[in-house]
């Protein structure tokens, strides 16, 4: 039998107007944007659909925004789509997903995510760290190229986000980054493209964040899940409350193994992909990652009314 994996979207996918239709079509959208609003004590909504842009792309603004996104779509459609079999959350993603699977809080989970954004942007100083995609490029150079860098600027940069074949990120201390590009280019690396980021997301010089968050995730509650989580940090499949929160806490300096995740799912026989919030670029994973197992799978991208329409 067939099985549905719902997907949410992670840090990148916001833009100014995002579910400003969606709020006005469905009340129950329309309900969670102002509960977000209240748990966090400002307009969130107000900045969600009237910018300005470089106010929404703060991290701590953009994390509660797309969590609050994601929410408004279960909360309207939840009901109307394919059941889970599983779900999985891109980075800041994973706690959409905890909240769609009944396992965190809404309010808890829209405030944690904000102090989330704080504590990983004042891990790092402005400057210091960087990212930058590698494409077509296998692991083995990208970790080789990683190595080579550290090693001769004696700074941090590792791999940080698995996307997909031939599409892996990296952080680190900015010379280091630009090192690992430059030494990725002699390992004939066809495109490197530096990210419009702000800290070297899911790398170690994310460890004072982590130390500034597991205190507030070890004080929500978290609940069992209507079906199985397959976490950024292990990509393993995990039901128990404690092993989702400890998955929060390990994936912040952690590498977001999305790959691994996909393989996971669809070696399980998933072959539905929901994505659910804003952006097309999770389904864009699956179907590709699918094609090249020769695999078929059918994808839906549900944020905004108009596309109710992948349901009919």
């Amino acid at each position: 039998m067939s099985k549905v994996a719902w997907l949410f979207p992670g840090q990148g996918s916001q833009a100014v107007g995002m579910g400003v239709a969606l709020a006005q079509a469905e009340p129950a959208a329309r309900a969670a944007l102002a509960e977000a609003d209240e748990a966090l004590g400002f307009p969130l909504s107000r900045l969600m659909a009237e910018g300005p842009e470089e106010t929404l792309k703060l991290t701590e603004h953009t994390q509660p925004a797309i969590l609050t996104h994601s929410t408004m779509v279960v909360r309207a459609w939840g009901a109307r789509l394919p059941q889970p079999d599983f779900a999985a959350g891109h980075s800041l993603g994973e706690y959409s997903a905890l909240v769609a699977l009944g396992a965190l809080d809404f309010r808890d989970a829209v405030r944690t995510v904000r102090e989330r954004g704080r504590a990983m942007q004042e891990a790092v100083p402005v400057g210091v760290g960087a990212m930058a995609a590698l494409l077509g490029m296998s692991l083995a150079d990208v970790e080789a190229s990683c190595a080579e860098a550290a090693a001769a600027t004696g700074k941090v940069v590792v791999p940080a986000n698995f996307n997909g074949p031939g599409q892996i990120v990296i952080a680190g201390h900015a010379e280091a980054v630009d090192a690992a590009l430059e030494a990725a280019k002699a390992r004939g690396g066809r495109k490197a493209v530096k990210l419009p980021v702000s800290a070297p997301f899911h790398s170690p010089l994310m460890e004072p964040a982590k130390a500034r968050m597991e205190p507030v995730l070890r004080a929500l509650a978290f609940h069992a899940p209507l079906c199985p989580l397959v976490n950024n940090v292990d990509a393993a499949a995990v039901t128990a409350p404690e092993a989702l929160r400890d998955g929060l806490v390990r994936q912040i300096p952690g590498a977001v193994r999305w790959q691994a995740i996909l393989e996971l799912l669809l070696d399980e026989g998933v072959t539905t992909f929901v994505e659910l919030g804003p952006g097309k670029v999770l389904a864009g994973l699956a179907k590709r990652q699918a094609k090249e197992r020769n695999v078929e799978v059918s994808t839906l991208s549900l944020g905004a009314p108009e596309d109710l329409s992948q349901l009919s």
